[in-house]
């Protein structure tokens, strides 16, 4: 987790489909308040498929 202070925060990001776990990055909580959403390939389901940002 981020520290006291510090904008950046780690998050998973979890495909939609098979709810599967496949990507973690970071993201700046000051900027993108919402849940970060991207299409990314999901090794499980083998296409590209939208990631939501789990907690």
């Amino acid at each position: 987790m981020a520290k006291k202070g510090e904008a950046r925060q780690r998050i998973t990001l979890k495909c939609t489909e098979c709810k599967e776990q496949n990507y973690r990055t970071e993201k700046n909580k000051r900027n993108t308040a919402d849940k970060l959403e991207l299409n990314k390939f999901c090794p499980k389901c083998r296409k590209s498929t939208l990631h939501k940002e789990e907690k």
